[in-house]
C-alpha cells in the first residue's frame, strides 16, 4: 500500500484528470509496474458506486437552521486519506467516475445537471404554537376586568358577590372612587334582611382583619356604607352592628395578648384596624359636624394597655404601629378634654425599654417613638401667612422681591435700608433716558439713516393696497 504514496509532494500529475491520481507514464510514478488506467492495483477494494446524494456539494460552513429530520446526505464509510500539498480540496474538487464504470458516466452526469441546491427550510410543523391558543398573563397579573355596573345578576349568592368585589379591591385599590358608588346601590337592592346585613358586616370585618394591607381600605368601605346604606332595621343599622362586631373581639384583649402566636396576630390585626376606624368612620350630628366615634378613642387606650401589659416583640412593635398610626389624633383630642393619657403612655413606654426583656431592635423601635413624640409627631408647624408676615418675623419676606441695580451697577432689593432713597433715583434716572432697544440703540436719536426715515405714514402702493382690501373684507361681510 505504501507503493502508491511514496512519492515526492505534487509527483504523478497528470494533464488529464481521467489517468486518476498518479497520471500515466514512466514518470508518472502512480501505479506499480507502469500499469494504465484501465488496471488497477491489486491492493484496492473494488470501487462501491456513490450514493446520489453526495453529488451535491456540502456547504462550506453551518447552515443557520438545522435540516428536517432525516434530511442529512449519506458519507460512504472507508478510510480518508490526507489530502495532497497543492490539491484542491474535497468540497470543490469535481466527482469522477471510476474506470470500471464507464457505463454509469451518462446517467450520473444527467444527475449531477439536473441536481439543484437545495433550500433549507426550519421545521415548523412539529410547533405547538397557535393562533387560536389563549392569551398569556404572568402569574402576578390579574385579569380581573369585569365591571359592577351590570349589578350582581351573575352572583347566586350576596357572599360570593360582596367577597368578588373586596378582592377585587384589594388588588385594584385605586377603583374604589369609580366602583363604590355602583357597589353600593346593589347592595341596597341586595341587603334587605337582618340577616343579610350581619353577613355584610361579617364579611368586611374578616377582610380586613385577614388582609394585612385591607385594613385602610377597609375602613373607607366601611365609613361609606354608613352613609349610603338605606336599610335600617330593629338589629341597628350598619354602623351599629360593625361596632358590635369590634367589641366582641375587643372583650377578650386580654387573653389575646398573651395566647400563642396565631391568636396575637389576629388580635394585631384588628388592633391596627380599630385604628384605621377611628381615623376614617365619620360620625354626623344633628346640625351637620362631623365628629370621631369617641368609643373607639376609649377603646384604643384600653388595647394599649393590653399590648403594654403583655411585653413580647410583636405585642409592642403592634403597639408602636398603632401609636404611629393614631399617636397625633389622640393627643390632641385628650389635650382637648384635659387629659393627660399620652404622658402616661410614653411614661410606659420608658420604664418598658428600661425594664422589659424585649430585643434591642424593639428597644430601639421604641425610643424612636418617644422620639417623634416630641417632635410634635412629625408635623410641622403652620407659617404665617402672607398677610401677616412681615420682615420682622419672616426671614423669607424679601425672598422673591426683584433685585434692581443703581447708576454704579451696585444690586440692592426692598431689604436694603435705603432702598426707597436707591429707587427714586432709578426712576428719575429713566425719565431722562429715550426709548431703547435691547442692543441700546436710540429709537428716537439721530445718525441712524434707515432709523431716521422711520414714521407712522404708510407707502402710498400700501396704502392703496390696505383701502382695496377693508372694501374687499367688507363686501365679502355684506354678502
Amino acid at each position: 500500500m505504501s507503493d502508491g504514496f511514496d512519492r515526492a509532494p505534487g509527483a504523478g500529475r497528470g494533464r488529464s484528470r481521467g489517468l486518476g491520481r498518479g497520471g500515466g507514464g514512466p514518470e508518472g510514478g502512480g501505479f506499480p509496474n507502469g500499469a494504465g488506467p484501465a488496471e488497477r492495483p491489486r491492493h484496492q477494494p473494488p470501487p462501491q458506486p456513490k450514493a446520489p446524494g453526495f453529488l451535491q456539494p456540502p456547504p462550506l460552513r453551518q447552515p443557520r437552521t438545522a435540516p428536517p429530520p432525516g434530511a442529512q446526505c449519506e458519507v460512504p464509510a472507508g478510510p480518508q486519506r490526507p489530502p495532497r500539498p497543492g490539491a484542491l480540496p474535497e468540497q470543490t474538487r469535481p466527482l469522477r467516475a471510476p474506470p470500471s464504470s464507464q457505463d454509469n458516466i451518462p446517467r450520473q452526469n444527467s444527475e449531477s445537471a439536473m441536481a439543484k441546491p437545495q433550500v433549507v427550510v426550519a421545521p415548523v410543523l412539529m410547533s405547538k404554537l397557535s393562533v387560536n391558543a389563549p392569551e398569556f398573563y404572568p402569574s402576578s397579573y390579574s385579569n380581573y376586568t369585569e365591571s359592577y355596573e351590570d349589578g350582581c345578576e351573575d352572583y347566586p349568592t350576596l357572599s360570593e358577590y360582596v367577597q368578588d368585589f373586596l378582592n377585587h379591591l384589594t388588588e385594584q385599590p385605586g377603583s374604589f372612587e369609580t366602583e363604590i358608588e355602583q357597589f353600593a346601590e346593589t347592595l341596597n337592592g341586595w341587603v334587605t334582611t337582618d340577616d343579610a346585613l350581619q353577613e355584610l358586616v361579617e364579611l368586611i370585618y374578616q377582610q380586613a382583619t385577614s388582609i394585612p394591607n385591607f385594613s385602610y381600605m377597609g375602613a373607607r368601605l366601611c365609613n361609606y356604607l354608613s352613609h349610603h346604606l338605606t336599610i335600617s332595621p330593629q338589629s341597628g343599622n350598619f354602623r351599629q352592628l360593625l361596632l358590635q362586631r369590634c367589641r366582641t373581639e375587643y372583650e377578650v384583649k386580654d387573653q389575646a395578648a398573651k395566647g400563642d402566636e396565631v391568636t396575637r396576630k389576629r388580635f394585631h390585626a384588628f388592633v391596627l384596624f380599630l385604628g384605621e376606624l377611628y381615623l376614617n368612620l365619620e360620625i354626623k350630628g344633628t346640625n351637620g359636624q362631623v365628629t370621631r366615634a369617641d368609643i373607639l378613642q376609649v377603646g384604643l387606650r384600653e388595647l394599649l394597655n393590653a399590648l403594654f401589659c403583655n411585653p413580647m416583640d410583636d405585642n409592642l412593635i403592634c403597639a408602636v404601629k398603632l401609636l404611629k398610626l393614631t399617636g397625633s389624633v389622640l393627643e390632641d383630642a385628650w389635650k382637648e378634654k384635659g387629659k393627660t393619657d399620652m404622658e402616661e403612655i410614653i411614661q410606659r413606654i420608658e420604664n418598658v425599654v428600661l425594664d422589659a426583656n424585649c430585643s434591642r431592635d424593639v428597644k430601639q423601635m421604641l425610643l424612636k417613638l418617644v422620639e417623634l413624640r416630641s417632635s410634635n409627631w412629625g408635623r410641622v408647624h403652620v407659617t404665617s401667612t402672607y398677610r401677616e408676615a412681615t420682615p420682622e418675623n419672616d426671614p423669607n419676606y424679601f425672598m422673591n422681591e426683584p433685585t434692581f441695580y443703581t447708576s454704579d451697577g451696585v444690586p440692592f432689593t426692598a431689604a436694603d435700608p435705603d432702598y426707597q432713597e436707591k429707587y427714586q433715583e432709578l426712576l428719575e434716572r429713566e425719565d431722562f433716558f429715550p426709548d431703547y432697544e435691547e442692543n441700546g440703540t436710540d429709537l428716537s436719536g439721530s445718525g441712524d439713516p434707515y432709523l431716521d426715515d422711520i414714521d407712522d405714514e404708510m407707502d402710498p402702493e400700501i396704502e392703496e393696497a390696505y383701502e382695496k382690501f377693508c372694501l374687499e373684507s367688507e363686501r365679502k361681510r355684506k354678502q
